[in-house]
């Protein structure tokens, strides 16, 4: 039987309230200075240093979990937009219009985000875990920045290619997909120590620091 973790539900729930908060500012297209990307790229790099800060104490089994809570929470909001849209509009509201363009669009960001979600945390969290029990649990810098450098990869670019292709200049998807990346990454980077003080704090509280020998990584897999 799993033991009973004191923290592992509240970094899940935070992990899953960021998925879903970026999926909705992905429908806007910001620039800052050198990069132009996404509204939700501003607050996505956290899904995955909880993601990392998941596999690093608990495990490969227990962030399994929390990936699948997250996409089935993303697909619920996802319905419940479409739906709400299709629904005839009060006379007197007259937000309609506001609504489609926004929200309105969110049906396909958020579809590719569930490809690119997916295929990304899981990239990520694997290479974590396994990296992990080759270092010997040494080096937790290199183990949380070279699996972000690969599932931030796989993220930033099927995330753009499924989202905004045919839909913005194609002079614009190559761009966007550099500059996701290069942010998402460099915000691991720069936030490697916090992502040390929370891990130090998870394993000296919850008496855990898990290491995957003889685990299955079958994704599929949910016990």
């Amino acid at each position: 039987m799993d033991r009973a973790y004191k923290y592992f539900t509240h970094i899940s729930v935070l992990f899953v309230a960021v998925l879903l908060i970026s999926n909705v500012a992905s429908t806007k297209i910001v620039e800052a200075r050198w990069f132009t990307f996404d509204g939700g790229t501003i607050l996505f790099p956290l899904s995955y240093i909880f993601g990392d800060i998941l596999t690093e104490v608990y495990g490969y089994r227990q962030s399994r979990i929390t990936i699948w809570l997250g996409f089935f929470s993303a697909l619920l909001m996802s319905a419940l937009f479409v739906t709400v849209g299709k629904l005839p509009a009060a006379a007197d509201w007259p937000n309609q219009a506001a609504y489609d363009a926004i929200l309105g669009a969110t049906p396909r960001i958020v579809f590719a985000s569930l490809i690119a979600y997916w295929c990304g945390e899981f990239s990520n969290s694997v290479i974590l875990a396994k990296m992990k029990v080759w270092t010997n649990g040494r080096r937790l810098w290199a183990r949380t920045i070279g699996s972000t450098v690969v599932g931030e990869l796989v993220d930033s670019v099927l995330f753009v290619t499924i989202a905004f292709a045919g839909v913005l200049p194609s002079t614009l998807i190559a761009p966007l997909i550099i500059s996701n990346y290069v942010f998402k990454t460099a915000m691991e980077i720069l936030l490697t120590p916090v992502t040390y003080a929370v891990v130090r704090f998870l394993k000296t509280r919850e008496h855990e620091d898990y290491f995957d020998r003889g685990t299955n990584f079958n994704p599929f897999l949910l016990r």
